[in-house]
């Protein structure tokens, strides 16, 4: 999906709870996504010289918690723009698919629905991570597409 929307003009961004000092060194090369367009969860950073050399240090304090209502804030902050499109897989994808869906003109909200326990993971409404549950259950009404991955597609993982 992320080769066929760039492959259109489209430039495409990770929003992602996890940290953003994670996120950002895997998703060029997992994702062709470069760091400057990764939105996470972020600790609080400080400025220092160090044996003489300038260096940025990470503190043990949160910054920034990119996950539910924050993943609006983090879009807004960081990318400056409300998208068009946005993909996500679990309730803490809502509050970023409702600001997608409340921008003018045509726009697109989508749930991947982790279902397909033999080619990847399968988790739902009790599960202990990636829950599905209230999005789920608001899809129809907000105007949300559920894609099932083991209904919906044909391949999950490219052959290597």
């Amino acid at each position: 999906m992320l080769a066929y929307l760039r492959a259109r003009g489209f430039k495409t961004f990770i929003v992602s709870g996890g940290g953003i000092q994670f996120m950002r060194p895997i998703s060029e090369n997992n994702y062709g996504i470069p760091p400057e367009q990764v939105v996470g969860s972020s600790a609080v950073a400080e400025f220092q010289i160090k044996d003489g050399k300038p260096v940025v240090v990470r503190q043990p304090k949160v910054d920034f918690i990119n996950d539910k209502a924050g993943k609006p804030v983090g879009i807004y902050e960081h990318i400056g723009r409300r998208p068009i499109l946005a993909f996500g897989n679990a309730d803490a994808d809502m509050q970023m698919i409702e600001y997608t869906m409340a921008g003018e003109g045509r726009r697109l909200g989508l749930f991947v629905h982790h279902t397909d326990a033999d080619r990847e993971y399968a988790y739902d409404r009790d599960s202990h991570v990636g829950v599905l549950d209230k999005a789920h259950d608001q899809a129809d009404a907000n105007g949300w597409i559920i894609v099932s991955m083991e209904d919906d597609w044909k391949s999950i993982f490219p052959e290597r």
